[in-house]
């Protein structure tokens, strides 16, 4: 499959309770933890997707809308875009929610590039599905 082609692969969602120590003094998520869990969520799509070793090459776009406090549980919904010869796109939000009232809402969008390698870590071919 190459870009425009790509089928409905199933979403990824992966959920986890903001603790303190992933806070700042504001008591918000660190926005690198935020990254980080988004970048595992792309991964697990990408790889998913490919059925190869991925890594990620690159994050594009990727906005903090609402800051996440701690107490808060945080999803993280994950959606191929884009397949090309050697890589995976993925677009990732991830939701902030209010475990005692149910509110949700979305805290951070972006996408991430996943490139397939070898086992000398060079790019190769992703196979069609």
């Amino acid at each position: 499959m190459i870009d425009d082609e790509v089928p409905d692969y199933p979403e990824v969602r992966l959920a986890e309770l903001v603790m303190p120590n992933r806070t700042n003094h504001h008591g918000t998520l660190f926005g690198g933890h935020a990254l980080g869990l988004m970048d595992h969520a792309g991964w697990v799509a990408a790889t998913r997707c490919a059925r190869r070793t991925m890594v990620t090459v690159a994050s594009d776009r990727v906005e903090f809308k609402v800051p996440v406090r701690a107490g808060q549980l945080v999803e993280l919904v994950a959606r191929v875009t884009r397949v090309g010869r050697t890589s995976v796109t993925v677009g990732v939000d991830m939701y902030a929610e209010d475990v005692a009232t149910g509110e949700r809402r979305l805290a951070t969008s972006g996408s991430f590039v996943f490139v397939a390698i070898d086992e000398d870590d060079r790019p190769i071919p992703i196979a069609p599905a």
